[in-house]
């Protein structure tokens, strides 16, 4: 398959089932919105914070390292050897669940019973839960590597929402029990996700008249358990090499990513009222990077990794195949900035009129606009940073994602302490400013290697990192005028002045597009052909 090929398949899988994400997204929006209004901040603090914790942490070590170890592998390997390596992570997940929990129970301090009842029973089944999720690993690695565009969307989709729907059932009908209801919520929502993948397995090779079928490197679901035989050993050992190097990467990453709650847990700089209105802000400000930036993320690193050779130098790449990753990279930067962009200056004028909709008093008073807001900023370097690591992961040799494994142990130390000090100073904003200077290291990591990756070719996909002055003009326009607006006409004037504060809002936006068409037009260009490309490869599939 041609590098053209490839891109096409994953602009289809990142863009084709984003208007349907958008709308299960909006979904759950909705129902969250509406749950949390029946919930003390103490018990949004555990969840979110506390127990998710221990569910995350968990299924990241549990299985992050195999996922980009297996989708980095060549399309000719012996999948049965890739199957065997992935249920490893099931007993790895046992073994997480198992020492986190008793960490989690035991030196962890303890919420007031009466105020957040059955906390233990929350760890049990929040670890049970990870362990769940963890049999589906086969379905998902088999599903992105044929870039299967629609199932990860409907199966996580589904999942949650179930999830959210059965816990505003329970909240409403059972307050009394306390975490059984999120807990049990969680159970059901890993176990919904599994089935959705093996039903559409179970369903996809039992059709021999699919042609999604006969291209899949097996033919039944048997196939995808573990298999031992004696003519070749049980896993492929490169892949298993490459695990452990992403696995030692993956460890530090993790304690980037979730830094700040674990500060929060270990430490007990904030109280779980705190914590909570943290974790709702912090939810609320990621959205569009969960919504926007990690499918493309997802998407493209496997584009990257199927079109360049890993740990090759530039010049010795097929040229065509390098001119089309350069352009890629290249328009992918600029849109990540663009839309990083937009909400930083748009956010800061409505951060507060979102939390009031959004939660009410509890969150749109207080600290929530001033986190709200610092997190706006977060989300344009997130932005960059996913397509930067997108790439260098895909590009990296073994040998320099093991150096880059001693650079991110240096991130996480410098991470937890800074975190410490600055919330020490500022609050819980000071999470937020930790997370923007770690991110902001990351970034200018991933730019040099790109630098020095495309340094001897006539490629230079940095450039998309330089805006027009015209639009650079726009945004600054529209972040003035938004700032006036919100201070006559948000958020105690009524109603009407709230409207005429978003209409505000929504004339700037449309001046900053249409400044962003006029002058934009390679990038425009991309978007139309790469969304052309994937919906003809739809109506063709």
């Amino acid at each position: 398959m041609g590098s053209r090929e490839v891109l096409g398949q994953a602009a289809r899988l990142a863009s084709s089932g984003l208007l349907l994400q958008v709308l299960f997204r909006l979904i759950t929006f909705i129902l969250n919105a509406f749950i949390l209004r029946f919930l003390s901040k103490e018990i949004v603090g555990i969840v979110n914070v506390r127990l998710t914790l221990l569910y995350s942490t968990t299924i990241f070590l549990a299985r992050e390292a195999f996922r980009r170890a297996c989708l980095s592998g060549d399309a000719q390997r012996d999948w049965s050897q890739t199957f065997n390596l992935l249920w490893l992570t099931v007993p790895l997940g046992m073994f997480w669940s198992l020492l986190l929990g008793w960490v989690w129970l035991q030196l962890l301090e303890v919420p007031d019973p009466h105020a957040v009842p059955h906390y233990g029973s929350g760890v049990v089944l929040f670890g049970l839960s990870a362990v769940v999720e963890l049999l589906g690993e086969p379905f998902w690695v088999l599903a992105q590597a044929q870039m299967f565009v629609k199932l990860k969307v409907i199966a996580e989709s589904l999942s949650v929402i179930l999830k959210s729907v059965l816990t505003a059932f329970l909240v409403l009908w059972s307050p009394h029990w306390g975490l059984y209801i999120f807990s049990l919520a969680q159970l059901f929502y890993t176990a919904v996700l599994v089935l959705c993948y093996a039903i559409y397995f179970t369903k996809l090779l039992g059709s021999s008249e699919s042609t999604k079928q006969q291209t899949l490197p097996v033919s039944r679901m048997t196939d995808l358990l573990p298999s031992i035989t004696g003519s070749r050993a049980f896993v492929n050992w490169k892949e298993a090499k490459l695990t452990w190097s992403f696995f030692k990467q993956s460890f530090l990453k993790q304690i980037l990513t979730e830094g700040e709650r674990y500060v929060m847990t270990f430490l007990n700089v904030l109280n779980f009222g705190d914590q909570g209105v943290y974790d709702i802000v912090n939810n609320l400000g990621s959205l569009v990077a969960r919504l926007i930036f990690q499918p493309i993320e997802e998407s493209f690193y496997i584009f990257f990794a199927k079109v360049l050779e890993r740990g090759k130098d530039a010049t010795l790449q097929k040229q065509e195949d390098m001119a089309v990753a350069a352009t890629v990279l290249e328009s992918l930067l600029k849109l990540a900035l663009l839309a990083g962009l937009t909400i930083t200056i748009f956010g800061f004028a409505y951060s507060q009129l979102a939390l009031d909709l959004y939660g009410g008093v509890m969150l749109s008073s207080g600290s929530g606009p001033v986190l709200l807001r610092s997190y706006c900023v977060y989300v344009l370097l997130l932005a960059v940073n996913g397509v930067t690591e997108c790439f260098t992961f895909a590009a990296m040799s073994k040998e320099e994602v093991d150096r880059y494994s001693f650079t991110m142990l240096a991130l996480s130390s410098s991470f937890l302490m800074l975190a410490y000090l600055l919330t020490q100073w500022c609050g819980s904003v000071g999470f937020i400013l930790a997370n923007c200077f770690n991110m902001g290291i990351r970034i200018t990591q991933s730019l040099c290697f790109i630098y020095r990756y495309y340094r001897k070719s006539p490629h230079r996909p940095l450039a998309g990192l330089h805006l027009s002055p015209a639009l650079l003009g726009a945004f600054a326009l529209s972040g003035g005028i938004t700032a006036v607006s919100e201070v006559w006409l948000c958020c105690e004037q009524g109603w009407l002045a709230r409207l005429a504060h978003v209409a505000v809002g929504a004339l700037c936006l449309g001046m900053t597009v249409g400044t962003a068409l006029l002058t934009e037009t390679k990038l425009i260009h991309f978007v139309r052909t790469q969304l052309g490309v994937s919906r003809l490869a739809h109506k063709t599939s």
